[in-house]
């Protein structure tokens, strides 16, 4: 019996393997990486001028809001009088309304500065309006929590707030001597909020960079510098023929 060709013998084939890029994890780092570009979410290295002190109170702002959040989680945990009745939830009181007037205080001389910075250039504006809305929000938030004190301060400021917003037509929807809605607004709604306005904020920060001081250069982004030593160089009459200008 004769043999077959070597060429027309079929070669064994391999199990068809999925791309590697066709997985939902690879599609997350692709969409990660598409918000903010790989090197920019934690720096090593930022420019000069990030060293000056109007620059800190954004961080400074930030790290208040943490120490909110956690201090109003326990507070929710407590109970609406436990702050009354407890040397502890006394002293997690204090430290929620210091982290609260902390936080207004760098958030206004943030906002002011960069306002005075203009920072809205580069095609940051999206930037700067997020962190006006964060501003905003903040107060409406802060607003609802000098309302469920539940003390003769919070008495008086809903008393005196009720009027202007019953003569607002809104009074029917936001009832500002309802004690439980004032702690629905102010633990679950408004903080969810601010704080999904607050990350979009900072993702466009890592995106687009910190805003550089009027007349300052800005840095070019992280890899620009590597990419263009490694780029190849033409000559002048290869540039000429590709854009069609004389050189």
């Amino acid at each position: 019996m004769s043999r077959a060709p070597t060429s027309l013998r079929p070669e064994p084939t391999e199990p068809r393997r999925r791309p590697a890029h066709d997985t939902w994890t690879a599609a997350l780092t692709r969409w990660v990486e598409g918000l903010v570009p790989r090197g920019q979410w934690l720096p090593e290295r930022q420019p000069v001028y990030v060293a000056s002190w109007i620059y800190v109170f954004g961080v400074a702002c930030l790290a208040s809001l943490v120490v909110i959040i956690v201090s109003g989680l326990v507070l929710s945990l407590g109970g609406v009088a436990w702050w009354h009745v407890s040397t502890l939830g006394h002293f997690v009181n204090s430290v929620h309304l210091w982290s609260v007037e902390l936080f207004f205080a760098t958030m206004v001389i943030h906002l002011w500065g960069k306002f005075f910075m203009a920072s809205w250039r580069g095609d940051r504006g999206l930037t700067w309006a997020t962190g006006a809305l964060a501003f905003f929000g903040s107060l409406g938030t802060a607003f609802t929590g000098y309302l469920i004190q539940t003390n003769f301060d919070a008495q008086w400021i809903s008393t005196q707030a009720k009027d202007g917003l019953n003569a607002a037509g809104i009074g029917a929807w936001f009832n500002v001597m309802d004690l439980g809605q004032m702690m629905l607004w102010h633990v679950s709604l408004l903080p969810l909020v601010v704080g999904a306005i607050v990350v979009v904020h900072i993702v466009l920060v890592r995106r687009r960079g910190v805003a550089p001081p009027i007349g300052a250069t800005e840095p070019s982004p992280p890899g620009a510098a590597a990419a263009a030593r490694a780029a190849p160089t033409e000559s002048p009459a290869t540039l000429a023929t590709r854009t069609g200008v004389e050189p």
